[in-house]
């Protein structure tokens, strides 16, 4: 019976690692997808638009601007 106890872990692992995979398949594409695509979207539109602040003012946050320059 050791082989038993042995090898229902792999078992019951292996039942749930397919059910996983089938739920991610599942849940690709349809209405789904549009929605998650629109999120994406908007997080890389909100990283993509973000203005470097370096960059348009010429100093570091937290730094004071020379005025004789």
């Amino acid at each position: 019976m050791d082989y038993v106890s042995a090898l229902v872990p792999p078992v019951v692992m292996a039942v749930f690692f397919i059910g996983v995979i089938r739920v991610i398949v599942k849940t690709q594409g349809g209405a789904n997808k549009f929605k998650e695509d629109a999120y994406v979207d908007a997080a890389l539109a909100r990283v993509d638009g973000a203005p470097d602040v370096a960059a348009t003012t010429g100093s570091v946050p937290g730094q004071a601007k020379n005025s004789d320059a």
